[in-house]
């Protein structure tokens, strides 16, 4: 893809078509200030990205050495796949949220707590025994640390910190640990997840790191409010295409997730109060075939209605219980 150019500055996109997921592409961005070569996310590892990598790299005359940083929007897998790869071929600093770094250095305390919290939750929510390949997974994952760990460390960056003249802005609710990296003067956002133009950017439950259960549907509610204010010509999201009308996508991002909790809201006042049995008649087969998100969707909406005041629960044999108000 042709590059983006404005004040001295360029933008060069990395879009690779994928079967991950339903997202369609995983996109990368490498920036050029003028100066340096900055990476805004690093992919999913494998060869067809390494390839796209070096390939736009080479497109505009550069190689994996003249990178001078990664910045990471968030912690998740197919943004940070090729970080160990790249610092194997050149030691440079990899920069992201404070939240992320237990997760990408792989803490096995945390791990632990992470796997607790699950566990606990997966029960609270009368789901258990759908739950134990995702609790098995994550047991796998504290397991095998040292496969998993950046090899490197990470510096942290939070909100009103900036970076190469970019605003650093949390936007979670995706993810705990999501930001984005707003250049005012050119009107470009970097934003990994938090918005995508044609699917929805799940709000994904995750507990902070003390364990306590984030409101993350509220908080990527909030994060899109936020972002729909700023003056963008280019969003470059995480997935998908570059966004150049970002205040409409935004602002139908918005509708559906009102409309997704005017539903559950429904299907709870029609008579159905237990999560599980939530999730079964919202998703039907997705319930099976996309466990961990689809309970995920509904337990941050189902806290969303409840702090909006909709709903109450009541803890009946060890399982939540929802009633509409």
């Amino acid at each position: 893809m042709i590059s983006i150019k404005k004040k001295s500055r360029s933008v060069y996109p990395i879009i690779v078509p994928t079967s991950y997921g339903n997202v369609g592409t995983i996109n990368s961005y490498i920036l050029n200030d003028g100066d340096t070569l900055s990476l805004i996310d690093a992919g999913i590892h494998t060869e067809k990205y390494k390839d796209a990598l070096i390939t736009t790299l080479a497109a505009n005359g550069y190689q994996i050495s003249d990178l001078s940083r990664i910045l990471l929007t968030h912690h998740h897998e197919d943004h940070v796949g090729l970080v160990n790869w790249i610092l194997q071929k050149k030691d440079i600093p990899v920069y992201a949220h404070h939240e992320a770094i237990p997760r990408l250095m792989v803490e096995q305390e945390f791990l632990v707590m992470r796997k607790n919290f699950f566990t606990e939750l997966y029960i609270s929510m009368g789901c258990i025994e759908e739950a134990q390949p995702r609790l098995e997974k994550l047991q796998q994952t504290i397991e095998h640390v040292n496969e998993n760990t950046l090899q490197t460390i990470i510096r942290p960056l939070g909100e009103g910190d900036s970076i190469l003249g970019m605003k650093v802005l949390e936007t979670p609710g995706h993810s705990v640990d999501s930001i984005s990296f707003y250049d005012e003067e050119r009107q470009w956002l970097l934003a990994g997840d938090v918005v995508l133009k044609t699917t929805s950017s799940n709000a994904i439950v995750d507990p902070d790191l003390k364990g306590n259960r984030l409101h993350t549907v509220r908080q990527h509610k909030e994060s899109l409010k936020r972002l729909k204010q700023l003056d963008v010509e280019y969003l470059f999201a995480g997935h998908q295409e570059i966004i150049e009308d970002h205040q409409h996508v935004i602002s139908q991002k918005l509708d559906k997730m009102q409309h997704k909790a005017n539903r559950l809201y429904s299907v709870i006042k029609e008579g159905t109060h237990l999560p599980k049995e939530i999730a079964q008649e919202l998703y039907r087969h997705k319930y099976n075939t996309e466990f961990s998100l689809v309970m995920s969707e509904v337990i941050g909406y189902l806290d969303y209605l409840e702090v909006e005041g909709l709903l109450k629960k009541s803890l009946q044999n060890g399982i939540w219980y929802y009633k509409a108000l």
